[in-house]
C-alpha cells in the first residue's frame, strides 16, 4: 500500500498525551491462529494495553500467545464476534479503562490509526468514533465487490438507525469509558455493528468518522464479508427490529 510503512506506524502510534494503558483495545479472534501473533507484534510497541477474545476456535489460541504481554480471555464455543466484542469490553471496563479500541484480527488494520480515533476523544469532541475507509484521506485496497456491499450497507444501517456514517461495517472504532458502559451489544454475530449505531443514537451519544487506511491480503478477503453474509445481516437486523 502506498504512502504507509511499519516504522511510520510505530512511531506515530507513540505520539499520543495519554498513559497508553489506559487504551485498551480489544481483539475479537476466531481461528486466527496463523496471524495473530503478527497482528500483536505490530501492535505491542504502542504500549497500549491488548485483549484477546479467543471466540471458541478450533485451536487454542492461548499457547501461541501466552509468552505475549498481552490479556487473553478464551470462550468454550464460538459465540460470533459480537458477543466477543462484549466480553472484551465487560473486562476493560472491569479493569479501569479510560478508552476502549476494537480491532479485528485478521492484519488488516493498522496500529497507526488508533491515536486519530483517539484524538477526538480526548478533545471531548465525542464519545465514539468510527474509522472509514471511504473518507478523504484513508487509503485502501478494497475489492470493488465489497465496495459496492459496503455502500448498500450504508443505507441499510441509515434505515434501522437514523445514522448515515460513510463506512457502515468497518471493525476499528473507539469509544469513550462513558459510551463503553452504555452500550451493550446483544447481537452477537455481525449486525452488532448496526446494534452499535442504535444505542448510540438511543443513548444520544456523540459520534464522529475519521480516515483510517485498511490493507487487504487474501487471508483477509477470504475472512470478509460476502454477499450472502449481508443478508444474513440484513435478516438479523430486522428480526431483531421485529421481536425485540
Amino acid at each position: 500500500m502506498p504512502g504507509i510503512s511499519q516504522d511510520s506506524i510505530f512511531i506515530h502510534c507513540m505520539s499520543h498525551h495519554i498513559n497508553p494503558r489506559d487504551v485498551f483495545v480489544i481483539i475479537p479472534a476466531y481461528n486466527e491462529n496463523t496471524v495473530i501473533r503478527s497482528v500483536l507484534e505490530k501492535l505491542l510497541p504502542c504500549k497500549y494495553t491488548i485483549v484477546v477474545v479467543d471466540d471458541g476456535s478450533a485451536q487454542n489460541l492461548f499457547p501461541l500467545i501466552n509468552d505475549m504481554p498481552v490479556y487473553s480471555i478464551c470462550h468454550q464455543v464460538n459465540l460470533g464476534q459480537g458477543a466477543a466484542l462484549q466480553t472484551g469490553i465487560e473486562f476493560a471496563l472491569s479493569k479501569q479503562a479510560l478508552y476502549v479500541v476494537t480491532f479485528d484480527a485478521d492484519g488488516q488494520h493498522h496500529p497507526g490509526d488508533i491515536e486519530n480515533l483517539l484524538q477526538p476523544l480526548m478533545d471531548s469532541r465525542a464519545d465514539i468514533v468510527f474509522g472509514s475507509r471511504f473518507m478523504e484521506g484513508s487509503v485502501h485496497n478494497m475489492p470493488v465487490k465489497r465496495k459496492l456491499l459496503l455502500q448498500t450497507a450504508r443505507y441499510i444501517n441509515y434505515f434501522f438507525t437514523g445514522l448515515l456514517l460513510t463506512d457502515a461495517h468497518n471493525g476499528l472504532r473507539a469509544m469513550n469509558r462513558k459510551a463503553a458502559l452504555q452500550i451493550r451489544i446483544e447481537e452477537n454475530n455481525m449486525a452488532h455493528a448496526t446494534e452499535i449505531l442504535a444505542q448510540v443514537k438511543k443513548n444520544r451519544l456523540h459520534y464522529t468518522e475519521v480516515p483510517v487506511n485498511i490493507m487487504y491480503t487474501g487471508y483477509s478477503k477470504g475472512k470478509g464479508q460476502t454477499v450472502w453474509s449481508g443478508f444474513r445481516i440484513f435478516f438479523d437486523i430486522l428480526l431483531n427490529k421485529i421481536f425485540k
